[in-house]
């Protein structure tokens, strides 16, 4: 994806694992009032949960700001527009009235394997009298702290957005999620960070 007009956006949501690495809008685009969008997710065999996660979650973040948005799969099952020629599939897709296509890839995912060290720190301690395993105990636990492993999952998604009536690309974003633990947490902060923006730079309007 070439970019005409490059934005690095350096605020996070609060309370979100999700943050734009980049952002981009056609320079000609005015907000407007679209009537409805139609939402694709593109993900692979393995990851047909995140996509419809992703569908249904971007859907309800548009919803929940008044545009009138449906999902694909939703709309025409899951193998969308798999097997179809292009004039096909945008004539279907402007036929069902759809003047905007929004369309989400998973473009990267990386798993990570960090290890924290282990440390020791003084504490002080009462006198502990009797038989000496019980100090010995006391103090292991409270001085020594073991390192340990944690493996992460991090996601990087892209979406596009187009206007199917000028046949126009109007936005792209590329998206980075820290290690969020489910589909849905993903799709949740993927798709409210990336409306946020959408609505910010004028893509689209309440």
């Amino acid at each position: 994806m070439l970019f005409t007009c490059l934005s690095v956006v350096l605020i996070i949501a609060a309370c979100s694992n999700t943050r734009i690495l980049s952002s981009w809008k056609a320079d000609d685009v005015q907000p407007q009032k679209f009537n409805k969008l139609l939402v694709i997710g593109m993900m692979g065999a393995r990851d047909q949960t995140i996509r419809q996660q992703v569908e249904n979650a971007m859907v309800e973040q548009l919803q929940a700001n008044g545009i009138t948005a449906i999902a694909a799969t939703q709309q025409y099952g899951p193998r969308t527009f798999r097997d179809m020629k292009e004039e096909d599939a945008v004539k279907m897709v402007n036929g069902d009235n759809f003047d905007g296509v929004l369309v989400v890839e998973l473009i990267d995912r990386k798993k990570e394997t960090n290890y924290t060290p282990g440390s020791i720190t003084y504490a002080p301690y009462g006198v502990i009298r009797g038989h000496w395993w019980p100090h010995y105990r006391v103090m292991y636990d409270r001085l020594y702290t073991p390192g340990y492993y944690t493996t992460s999952t991090d996601y990087c998604l892209e979406v596009n957005m187009y206007d199917s009536k000028q046949e126009k690309l109007e936005y792209s974003a590329q998206t980075k999620t820290f290690d969020p633990g489910s589909a849905q947490v993903l799709a949740s902060d993927f798709s409210k960070t990336v409306v946020a923006d959408m609505l910010k730079k004028g893509i689209i309007m309440k």
